[in-house]
């Protein structure tokens, strides 16, 4: 952990080379005003819009483009092509997948249907029966009839009380390249809406997406430029007419244009995996043209300035990342704490006990036999039934409790305001849910037990005391044949 005193010493040298800073504008103030305006136009055109596009593209790929690679591989399961070719049989079986689907990817939804009934299944059961007639399954024969894989549609879901959905269509062929139906999964326009206004608040721009046809697709809750809303074409916006004829080419690029007398700078991006534009559109006002007119100004006379700033901000970040480097506290495989995450949790919850002289139990569970189960069904396995685990180890306690995996298949649960009856209830609790819980896992029903410690915090005890205690207890239930509960006393 840094000293304390490590930041202090810094102050003097940031105040110094702040005053250098503000000595150098106060001595460039008087420059030429259309020098400075240059130089703003030039910054906001060749970084600043770039950069915000290069940072709101890498925010929406993980909201857009991973449901495309879901679908992707929902569309090239054998298990799904299997089952629509043997007939169709139990539909139970399908939406058992699509729920599995929507559960460990976190959509809001996942469908397919059927060419051959026209049925239409969803996580929930069978929803309906697809029709030409109908205009709500026109998406469907669209998709049947179009030439590329897939398709990204922003409509309504039936299945969610017509909630607008984000939703990514994919073709199904069987083992001989007939079409077989669509399958593929939604996400909320709300989750993407936010995450566009965060940005546009955040840097004061506009953001907004539109297709090769030159339509808005998505935009902030506010809508798009001059209020423009979704589906409507850029050529009926002020001062975007002639984008229109540039669009059908994908290409990105930087544009001007004005508005009601007003300039606007766009940095256009073509995002292929969506086949949609990227628009990142920034109003030139006078507040922040004034502040960078000063800026690019004293760009000469503050080169060197400038130079070590960048130099310390560049330091003090690398220092920065490296301390959340060595900081992180959460196992990546069940996001819970890990044991550095623990130390500091608990460190805490002990000293609250000795403050106040009350209760904290400790439990040590131990999956039985984990290292069988890896070499039968392979670590995937493995990984799930730790993340299911966890799950419900979460679900099980309460928020004050502080959960923790210890390491490989170890958990710790520190219970506060507990008494050892208290504690041996929630343990056996744990165990028989355990016991009784199935953990699917492909085509495969995975069980397991867990074998737990338990041991109560005594006076003067120290965390690491009262860890080694609940241990003993764990390995006599080990010892005493698994899936049972033991506790120790002192």
């Amino acid at each position: 952990m840094p000293k304390p005193s490590s930041l202090t010493r810094q102050w003097p040298l940031i105040a110094l080379l702040l005053v250098l800073l503000g000595c150098g504008f106060l001595a460039t103030s008087l420059a030429s005003y259309y020098a400075a305006l240059d130089s703003i136009r030039e910054g906001i055109i060749n970084t600043e819009l770039p950069l915000t596009s290069d940072n709101v593209y890498s925010e929406i790929q993980k909201d857009l483009v991973r449901p495309i690679l879901i679908s992707s591989m929902m569309s090239r399961d054998t298990y799904v092509r299997d089952w629509v070719i043997a007939g169709e049989q139990d539909a139970e079986q399908i939406t058992r997948y699509l729920r599995e689907v929507q559960e460990h990817y976190a959509t809001v939804t996942s469908f397919f249907v059927s060419e051959k009934t026209h049925t239409y299944y969803q996580a929930k059961g069978v929803l309906k029966q697809v029709k030409e007639a109908e205009p709500r399954d026109a998406w469907y024969f669209r998709v049947r009839d179009m030439q590329a894989p897939y398709e990204i549609n922003v409509d309504v879901d039936l299945a969610n009380n017509d909630r607008m959905t984000v939703f990514i269509n994919y073709k199904v062929f069987d083992f001989q390249h007939r079409f077989i139906g669509a399958t593929g999964v939604g996400l909320t326009v709300d989750a993407v809406v936010k995450l566009i206004d965060t940005y546009q608040q955040r840097y004061n721009r506009s953001v907004f997406f539109v297709d090769t046809e030159g339509r808005l697709v998505l935009t902030g809750a506010s809508g798009g430029p001059m209020g423009a809303h979704i589906g409507q074409s850029l050529s009926d916006i002020p001062g975007l007419e002639a984008l229109m004829a540039k669009l059908p080419k994908p290409q990105s690029g930087d544009y001007e244009y004005q508005e009601q007398g007003r300039d606007h700078f766009l940095n256009v991006r073509f995002i292929p995996e969506l086949n949609w534009y990227l628009f990142v559109d920034k109003l030139e006002d006078g507040a922040v043209a004034g502040i960078r007119k000063s800026l690019y100004l004293n760009l000469l006379i503050c080169l060197v300035v400038t130079s070590l700033i960048i130099g310390i901000v560049s330091l003090a970040l690398r220092r920065y990342q490296r301390r959340i480097s060595a900081l992180a506290t959460t196992d990546s495989l069940t996001a819970l704490p890990n044991r550095r995450g623990f130390d500091l949790l608990a460190s805490q919850a002990v000293q609250e006990a000795w403050r106040n002289s009350s209760a904290l139990c400790a439990l040590i569970l131990d999956l039985d036999n984990f290292k069988q189960l890896n070499d039968s069904h392979g670590h995937m396995a493995g990984d799930e039934v730790l993340r299911s685990f966890a799950h419900h180890l979460r679900n099980t306690v309460r928020q004050s409790d502080i959960i923790c995996r210890w390491g490989g298949e170890e958990f710790i649960l520190l219970l506060k305001d507990t008494t050892p009856e208290q504690a041996r209830e929630l343990g056996e609790k744990i165990r028989l849910q355990t016991e009784q819980t199935l953990i699917r896992f492909n085509t495969v029903d995975l069980q397991i037990t867990t074998s737990i410690g338990l041991a109560q915090l005594q006076a003067d005890e120290s965390l690491e005391q009262l860890i080694t205690r609940a241990d003993r207890a764990l390995y006599r239930a080990k010892q005493s044949g698994r899936n049972r509960l033991c506790e120790e006393v002192t």
